[in-house]
């Protein structure tokens, strides 16, 4: 495999659209917001032109929260690849802070943020219950490995850029 690991243009928009719905990740609820993933910048991971991975990010200042991401095939390297890219992204926009939420159920994830360097560093409890009747009704009650899902958990790693001088 050749992965190629790009910014995304807009004629990569519908892609990345089917990509994100394909992973109930259109439309991402997180503190007692809906976001509409696909409004904001993405890196694309590619193999031969085949789309394998997507991250999408929100730069705001000197933060930069990771909206989502999702690799095909699972532990393949394509995640760290592009997490790895979002991070000299987020260091050339100047940012200190990477963050992002996840929730309870969502084992996998911690596990993979955290062997990156990402720290615990937020419990919102019941957060993902106010979601689901306020929001975004298709949440399920149950998550990944039978885990009720109901609270949102917010992760970051910071210094990713160096303060200045």
């Amino acid at each position: 495999m050749t992965l190629l690991i790009r910014q995304a243009a807009p004629r990569d928009r519908p892609a990345v659209a089917g990509f994100l719905a394909a992973r109930h990740s259109a439309r991402v609820a997180r503190r007692g917001a809906l976001v509409q993933a696909g409004d904001h910048p993405a890196l694309l991971a590619e193999d031969d032109g085949t789309l394998l991975g997507v991250i999408t990010y929100v730069v705001d200042a000197a933060d930069c929260e990771l909206l989502t991401v999702h690799a095909e095939p699972p532990r393949s390297g394509i995640g760290t690849a592009l997490l790895d890219e979002l991070e000299r992204v987020a260091a050339a926009a100047g940012c200190f802070r990477l963050w992002l939420v996840t929730t309870n159920d969502n084992v996998d994830a911690l596990r993979f943020y955290q062997r990156r360097g990402f720290a615990l560093c937020a419990l919102r409890a019941g957060a993902v219950d106010t979601s689901r009747a306020t929001l975004k009704p298709e949440i399920p009650r149950i998550g990944d490995h039978g885990i009720p899902l109901r609270d949102e958990l917010e992760l970051e790693k910071s210094r990713v850029a160096s303060p200045p001088a």
